[in-house]
């Protein structure tokens, strides 16, 4: 089984949050690589997405049923699905709802949910489901604040994050300065 319980900052107020996390394309527009199927009478929908866990990309598929409380701004949203080669079958349950932020302006969205596997991919999907979730998480959590605030207003709050790439280069960089200045000295 996997456990997922993330909260997330976001500098918008709550009711604009919760527009956005209320409405399943706009939510599916913030996951890299899911898609949103067809609607069914009784409410469900389909969806699918492409997850990657080291080499390995696996595309399931899912009922999604999604119940909102726009009082309370919480929902509850249930899936049922597999993998494309029906190989890897799954459950999911989550709890989310949208709250005051920790400053005035902002909200907090809270998410707790577990997901449980059965089939051939079970121990590849659970020794990987940790970084793959944070991974998951973070670019959630930047298209969700992206979708609420708008990228003006994203970039001219947020710092720049960059790449580990770059910041490893940053350092060899520093790295290889101190040592000519190192040289240069000793003549």
């Amino acid at each position: 089984m996997i456990t997922i319980t993330e909260d997330i900052d976001v500098p918008v107020p709550t009711d604009r949050v919760w527009e956005v996390i209320s409405d399943p394309p706009q939510v599916v527009g913030c996951i890299r690589g899911a898609e949103l199927g067809e609607s069914h009478e009784d409410g469900s929908f389909d969806g699918a997405m492409v997850v990657k866990f080291g080499a390995v990309r696996v595309k399931f598929g899912a009922r999604i049923t999604l119940d909102l409380d726009a009082e309370t701004r919480e929902g509850h949203l249930t899936a049922r699905g597999n993998d494309g080669q029906g190989a890897t079958r799954y459950k999911a349950n989550a709890t989310f709802g949208v709250s005051e932020g920790p400053t005035a302006g902002t909200s907090r969205v809270s998410v707790r949910g577990e997901i449980t596997l059965t089939g051939k991919l079970v121990p590849l999907i659970e020794a990987g489901a940790g970084a793959v979730i944070s991974r998951m998480t973070k670019d959630f959590a930047d298209q969700l604040v992206r979708r609420c605030a708008g990228d003006e207003v994203v970039a001219a709050a947020a710092p720049v994050r960059r790449s580990f790439w770059a910041r490893l280069g940053d350092w060899w960089r520093r790295i290889t300065q101190k040592q000519r200045t190192r040289q240069e000295v000793a003549r």
